[in-house]
């Protein structure tokens, strides 16, 4: 029987994030041994056990801090063409009616992404995911949601599934056929759920291509009656969920996910006190999307305060899309989630790690530095962690490890 592949970190000082431990958990000076792709050891320096670099790689890091692999919880990463028209629109103000009549908005997206094969949406989509794994992005979620038919769909999981095969990263992929309604159904979303959202739900899901389902809860997309019906047949299917809610709005999108158990409910500019008390009952996680409320140049914030009142936890991501947030960065994503909606340092860092994974129900193998985890680990080039909120347009990775694999992100 063979043996493990073990590398030793050494000379580190680690933000282990674990949740039993104070503030970002930190180990002043520290190492950390990998076996396979299992986190086998964490311990100082001074306890490291005489026998722990036997056979192992050893790396000195020289004092270099190391997090969790960083995580993009909420993202639309697969999609065809972009929309960088009618931005310029916009900038020459264009109204949203006039830049729907000249075929942008969700419809251009739409037409661009249906004209793909998964070939071609894979290698649309490669350049965005380096530019987040460079980062240290080590786990992303991406969804569905620019088909709007059921093939169209499917070739999105398909594709956003096959990226794992291509680079060293873990993809989690969300089923978002209540995205929006297409034009041929305009007025008639129940037809649309039964028609094409349910049975393409059930489809991706026969083929393996669910791990969670999600829907767009607002005036312009879907009531909170209408998710109920997709929501119910997720449950059916054993498939945990989650919701775009109190976006532009409050229709109580989050109170209703977290009736269902929600992993998360995502945006919540709009909202109230009711909701978050159930969110907070149901341990659904609030992952703020800083990118789309830039974009959109929008006023209203999401109520932070409100949300550490009543114990929710908050994780942060890109909401990488072409249309609302054309961002690939989650190290800005931390600048903006600190500038713009005031969260703390620690509350970006965990946001982007341990409640990033509670966001994707795999807090149990990733997110924290913590003996039996994935080996997902960021390398950085910092004298404090405040340095990765703080900059902007910098990179400082060292280097990257996912599964226990090394390499220069």
């Amino acid at each position: 029987m063979s043996r493990l592949q073990k590398t030793l970190l050494t000379n580190a000082r680690i933000a282990t994030l674990a949740p039993e431990q104070a503030g970002l958990g930190v180990i002043a000076k520290g190492s950390i041994l990998i076996e396979g792709d299992r986190i086998a050891a964490i311990e100082s320096d001074d306890g490291l056990p005489a026998d722990a670099a036997v056979d192992a790689t050893v790396i000195d890091l020289q004092g270099r801090w190391v997090t969790p692999g960083l995580i993009d919880c909420h993202t639309h990463l697969v999609y065809g063409g972009d929309r960088a028209q009618e931005f310029e629109m916009r900038l020459n103000g264009a109204t949203y009616e006039e830049v729907a009549r000249a075929g942008g908005g969700i419809v251009s997206s739409v037409r661009a992404t249906n004209a793909l094969s998964v070939d071609e949406l894979v290698a649309a989509t490669l350049p965005r995911l380096d530019t987040l794994i460079a980062e240290g992005v080590t786990t992303i979620e991406i969804k569905s949601g620019y088909g709007l038919n059921i093939d169209a769909e499917l070739r999105m999981l398909r594709a956003a599934r096959r990226l794992e095969t291509l680079r060293p990263v873990r993809v989690l992929t969300t089923y978002l056929g209540a995205h929006a309604t297409p034009v041929e159904y305009k007025g008639r979303n129940a037809d649309f759920l039964a028609d094409v959202v349910l049975p393409g739900l059930e489809a991706a899901h026969a083929e393996g291509l669910v791990d969670a389902v999600d829907g767009f809860c607002e005036g312009i997309a879907f009531s909170t009656a209408e998710i109920a019906v997709l929501f119910d047949k997720a449950r059916a299917l054993n498939v945990p969920v989650k919701l775009h809610a109190e976006q532009l709005s409050n229709l109580g999108g989050a109170k209703l996910a977290a009736s269902f158990g929600a992993l998360s409910a995502d945006h919540l500019e709009h909202l109230d006190a009711e909701g978050a008390a159930a969110m907070a009952q149901a341990g659904s996680v609030a992952v703020l999307l800083p990118g789309a409320f830039y974009a959109l140049n929008e006023t209203r914030k999401p109520p932070v305060a409100l949300l550490r009142e009543a114990g929710v936890r908050m994780a942060l991501s890109t909401d990488s899309n072409p249309g609302t947030s054309p961002l690939t960065s989650l190290l800005l994503t931390m600048n903006m989630g600190a500038v713009l909606f005031g969260l703390k340092v620690e509350e970006c860092i965990a946001g982007t790690t341990r409640e990033a994974a509670r966001a994707l129900g795999i807090l149990d193998r990733t997110g924290t530095i913590e003996v039996g985890k994935s080996a997902d680990l960021a390398v950085w080039n910092i004298e404090a962690p405040a340095q990765l909120v703080y900059r902007i347009g910098f990179n400082p990775i060292h280097m990257r490890f996912f599964k226990g694999h090394q390499g220069v992100a």
